[in-house]
Parts: C-alpha cells; structure tokens; sequence
C-alpha cells in the first residue's frame, strides 16, 4: 500500500506519539476525529500500520552499553536461519541482512562490557557463524522512529 500526503502525515503523527487522541491528530492534518480513526482503521487493516508500542530507553533497563555486530555466516546459511538463532537473545534488539561482506548487522544491548563480550561469544558460537566483527558505539547521535514526511 502507498500512502498519500494525507496518511503520512496521520503515520508521523502517530510514529511520534501513539497515544496521540484521533482529535488532535484531526486538528493537525485538518480532519474530524472520526475521519482520523478511519484513516488509522484502514491503514492497519492494509498493514500498513503494524501496531501500537513503547519505546523504552535501554539504559532504563539497565542496559547501559550498546554495540553493533557484523555477522559472517557459514556458506548456505538463510536469512531465516540467522533471525531464528538471533531471536533467542533478548540483548539482539534489530538485526538485518545486509550487502558487502558481512552477512548480516546486528544491534545488541548489555548491561556493561563483560556482559556483551558474554553475549557475543555465544553469537559467535552459533552454528551459522563463521566470524563476528563488532564496534562498541559511544554516543547514539541521531535515532528516528518515525514514519513518513515530517511536514
């Protein structure tokens, strides 16, 4: 489904803040509340909305230290294969397949630098895994949530 200027700019006001009321979304795009919520229940029902959630701070948690993964797999390995074994830890936040010479990008967040080094070696140890490749990130700079055009 393509969304029209309309639909994107209800998106990014939900992507913004989802518990947003349908009015004042309806006040920023120039629709009734009603008209709102039926933009909102057709989008959902196209799939292009997936679902409502909350976005919680890592650090929050307790998860203060942050990496990203390069994953090198085993010839013949699918894509499947890689987000089945990644599924099984909860510190795997995202993972993608990716183009060049890694396989795949994985985002993993642990409480400090030995809990991470715990996590990755057990990644590495996957059966899929040829090699891992990782940075530690020191400052997130720019993180975007949301949808669509701002304006």
């Amino acid at each position: 489904m393509r969304l029209n200027d309309l639909d994107e700019r209800i998106v990014h006001a939900l992507a913004e803040d989802a518990r947003r009321s349908y009015a004042d979304i309806g006040a920023e795009v120039g629709l009734s509340a009603p008209a709102v919520k039926r933009r909102v229940d057709r989008l959902l029902a196209a799939g292009a909305i997936t679902g409502f959630t909350v976005r919680v701070d890592p650090a929050a948690l307790g998860w203060e230290t942050e990496a990203v993964v390069e994953l090198y797999c085993r010839h013949n390995t699918s894509p499947d294969d890689i987000r089945r074994g990644l599924a099984r830890y909860p510190e795997v936040a995202s993972a993608s397949t990716v183009t060049g010479e890694a396989d795949a990008i994985v985002q993993v967040f642990a409480e400090d630098v030995r809990h991470f080094e715990r996590v990755l070696e057990r990644i590495a140890g996957e059966p899929f895994v040829e090699r891992t490749k990782s940075v530690l990130v020191l400052s997130p700079l720019l993180r975007r949530y949301t949808s669509g055009s701002p304006t």
